[in-house]
C-alpha cells in the first residue's frame, strides 16, 4: 500500500513538472514573439533627405502623408528646386539621400555610366542598379488670363514672337522646363538670344516661377509642364509634341551618398506602386512607356 501510494506520488510530480516546463516554454515563446513585433514597430527613426524638381512639390507633399502608414519609422524631408540647381548642389557635397529630376541631363550628369559627352565631370552620384524613369509629363503653353494677345497654340506663338509686341515666360538655360522651351524655339527656326534682347522673353529659376508670372499676368504666355498649370489652375492652350521637344522623362535614383540607402530604396519602391501612381496621375504625370 505504500509502495503504491509513492509511485503515485512520483507520478504526480513527473506530471506537474512537465506541465511547468510547458507554461514556461509558452510564456517564453509569447513573449519572444511580443518582442519582435515590439521591435518592428518602434523601429529606428529614419530622416530622408529627397532633392526633387519644383513641379512635383504637390504629388510628393501628398505622397509623404500617405507614406506614414507604410513607414511609420521614416521622416521625409523634401528640397524642391530646379533640376540643375539640385544637381549642383548634390555635387557640392549637399547631404541628400535620393534624387528626382526633370531631366535626364541632370541625373546623367550625376550618373558614372552616363555618356562622358554629358556627366563631363565623371561625377558618381548614382547607386549602382536603382536609377529608374518613374513619370512622363507633357510641356504646356499657358495664356495669361486677360492677355490681348490671340494665341491658342505653340504655331500662334511663334508667329507672334516673329513678328508682334508679345512677353513670353520660360525657364532658364539650366532648368529642364527651359530646355524644353528651346528645343521647341529651335523647332521653329526662331533665336532664343534675339527674342530675349527684343523683350519677348522673361525667365524664370524654376517651373513655379514662370508659372507664377503666368498666373499673375506679367507675362502674355508661358512655358510651362502640363501638371503645373493643373496645380495652378491654369488651362493649357496647347501641348508640345515629341517632335518639338522629345519625351519629357523624370528618372529617380538613390544616391550611393546616402546613410540610409535601404530606406531610400523602399521609398522609391513605393513611388512606383499603383497607389502612388495614382497620386501622379491624378494632376497629368503618366507612367513612363
Amino acid at each position: 500500500m505504500k509502495k503504491a501510494f509513492a509511485l503515485a506520488a512520483v507520478f504526480a510530480l513527473a506530471f506537474s513538472l512537465v506541465g511547468c516546463g510547458g507554461g514556461a516554454s509558452s510564456a517564453a515563446s509569447g513573449a519572444a514573439s511580443a518582442s519582435d513585433s515590439q521591435t518592428e514597430t518602434d523601429a529606428e527613426p529614419v530622416e530622408l533627405t529627397v532633392f526633387a524638381a519644383a513641379s512635383l512639390t504637390e504629388t510628393l507633399n501628398q505622397i509623404a502623408e500617405d507614406y506614414k502608414a507604410v513607414a511609420p519609422n521614416v521622416t521625409l524631408t523634401f528640397n524642391f528646386d530646379s533640376s540643375g540647381t539640385l544637381k549642383t548642389q548634390i555635387q557640392e557635397g549637399a547631404v541628400c539621400d535620393m534624387f528626382l529630376s526633370a531631366g535626364q541631363k541632370q541625373m546623367d550628369q550625376l550618373d558614372k555610366t552616363a555618356d562622358a559627352s554629358v556627366n563631363t565631370d565623371g561625377l558618381d552620384f548614382v547607386a549602382e542598379g536603382t536609377r529608374v524613369n518613374l513619370l512622363e509629363n507633357k510641356v504646356a503653353l499657358c495664356v495669361a488670363e486677360g492677355s490681348d494677345a490671340s494665341i491658342a497654340s505653340f504655331d500662334d506663338l511663334a508667329k507672334a514672337l516673329e513678328g508682334t509686341d508679345i512677353l513670353m515666360a520660360m525657364g532658364n538655360s539650366d532648368v529642364p522646363v527651359g530646355q524644353y522651351t528651346q528645343q521647341i524655339l529651335t523647332h521653329y527656326g526662331l533665336d532664343e538670344e534675339a527674342l530675349a534682347n527684343a523683350g519677348k522673353i522673361t525667365y524664370g529659376s524654376n517651373v513655379k516661377e514662370v508659372t507664377t508670372q503666368i498666373t499673375e499676368g506679367s507675362v502674355d504666355c508661358g512655358v510651362v509642364y502640363c501638371t503645373d498649370a493643373y496645380s495652378a489652375g491654369i488651362t493649357p492652350v496647347d501641348y508640345a509634341t515629341e517632335e518639338m521637344c522629345g519625351q519629357v522623362i523624370y528618372p529617380a535614383a538613390v544616391l550611393n551618398i546616402s546613410q540610409h540607402s535601404e530606406e531610400a530604396q523602399a521609398f522609391l519602391d513605393y513611388l512606383q506602386t499603383d497607389a502612388a501612381m495614382q497620386v501622379f496621375e491624378e494632376v497629368g504625370f503618366s507612367p513612363v512607356k
